[in-house]
């Protein structure tokens, strides 16, 4: 993570919560840190942590089991709506990006789809990530 931009160090760490979830390195019921642990291995305060995981019960990401601790929700849609959301948002800052150069919806299109061949990402079956 990096705590110098001019993002608060909370939402960067829900940012990298979901980030972990979305690739599978967390996975549904998988135990997460402790919010001391996770304040100092990330050399945060522990308020700012405390403040992470309220954020993210909320969000219906983790939730708290008294005496057990913190855990990524069952949630059998989790990991895909979790996916979904972070396309999503870097569609829309991309799209927004485009826009204030000036480009138009065909131009976007076009450069999308030469970088995707560069890329090697296949154009198969709509909903397919692979």
């Amino acid at each position: 993570m990096d705590f110098s931009t001019s993002i608060p160090i909370y939402l960067q760490i829900i940012e990298e919560f979901k980030r972990q979830i979305a690739i599978g390195s967390l996975r549904p019921g998988d135990k997460i840190p402790s919010q001391r642990e996770l304040a100092l291995e990330l050399k945060v305060n522990a308020n700012t942590v405390q403040r992470a995981y309220r954020e993210m019960e909320i969000l219906g990401l983790v939730e708290t089991l008294r005496g057990q601790g913190t855990f990524i929700c069952q949630n059998p849609r989790l990991v895909e709506e979790t996916k979904t959301e972070m396309l999503t948002n870097l569609i829309d800052e991309f799209l927004q990006a485009m826009n204030s150069l000036g480009y138009k919806e065909e131009a976007v299109l076009e450069l999308l789809k030469e970088r995707c061949e560069q890329h090697q990402i296949s154009t198969g079956q709509e909903g397919s990530n692979e």
